[in-house]
């Protein structure tokens, strides 16, 4: 760009400091002031020689691209900076995003082979103790079920949460070794009683095995995703089910329904159940 533009140009952070510029010796200056002035106002100002425009649209200005020159022609130029930067920003945000890289290995989008390769290329840890929470939403509420989650759950270099659905958001969770399952279900148990009383929101919270490995991510999500479903049929009392916890519920759900259906018909001849008199038909309704 510098090659391009016969003007000095340059770029400034969140904190109000020139991080690039074609003037190398200007790079360390701070330039708070201006920013202040951007927050208060539009897009674009000038200011001592030099025209200024956000490089972000929204509520938040992260960076701020600057031209020489208070002209047209400087004005023009920002833009021009700002949206191309913008798109290069866009690109490298995407590339190293660590959640996108979990939602991609949750939901089966990248191959084995290519995990370990994109973990190193991000500097991820791929041998930790992890858990998948599946928090499915019900009704509506006014907050994004994103964000809520989001807030609990701020460290993102360990904790990640990634919408999966309108109402379904999984919670990639970083252990250390050897924690219980009682501590893992406290953690569910706080996430519904939070969203409970602040929100108001009701949520069923399937809970995976802990997995060492980050390509075993995709079978603890599926295992979540069990949990829920067999939680539905079988705990229908409870909105918190582990996988661990399933017992024989989960093998039932996991048969094929026409195996299912011969074992009823083999069991349940025809006119058996209708034969049964009261007192035992009683005895089986209290014992299920």
């Amino acid at each position: 760009m510098k090659d391009a533009i016969d003007r000095v140009i340059g770029v400034i952070d969140e904190n109000g400091v020139i991080i690039a510029c074609s003037e190398l010796v200007k790079i360390g200056e701070i330039r708070q002031g201006v920013r202040d002035e951007l927050s208060y106002t539009s897009d674009v100002i000038t200011n001592g020689g030099y025209t200024y425009r956000s490089m972000t649209n929204g509520p938040k200005t992260e960076y701020i691209v600057f031209v020489e020159g208070e002209d047209k022609m400087a004005e023009k130029m920002s833009k021009l900076l700002a949206v191309s930067l913008c798109n290069i920003k866009n690109l490298y945000d995407e590339k190293y995003d660590k959640g996108l890289f979990i939602k991609n290995i949750i939901l089966d989008n990248i191959l084995p082979s290519d995990i370990y390769l994109k973990s190193k290329e991000l500097h991820f840890s791929t041998e930790e103790s992890r858990i998948v929470f599946l928090v499915k939403f019900f009704g509506k509420t006014d907050v994004m079920p994103f964000e809520m989650l989001q807030n609990m759950f701020p460290d993102k270099s360990k904790d990640y949460v990634i919408s999966v659905g309108e109402h379904d958001i999984v919670l990639v969770k970083e252990l250390k070794p050897g924690t219980e399952m009682k501590k893992i279900e406290e953690i569910a148990d706080n996430i519904a009683a939070t969203l409970s009383t602040e929100f108001y929101t009701k949520v069923a919270i399937g809970i995976s095995t802990v997995v060492d490995n980050i390509k075993d991510l995709a079978k603890a999500y599926q295992e979540a995703q069990v949990a829920l479903e067999v939680g539905k049929v079988f705990e229908t009392e409870k909105n918190i089910i582990s996988y661990e916890n399933l017992g024989i519920g989960r093998l039932i759900y996991q048969l094929p329904t026409t195996l299912c259906e011969m074992f009823l018909q083999e069991v349940f001849k025809k006119g058996r159940l209708e034969s049964l008199d009261r007192e035992t038909l009683m005895t089986i309704q209290c014992f299920f």
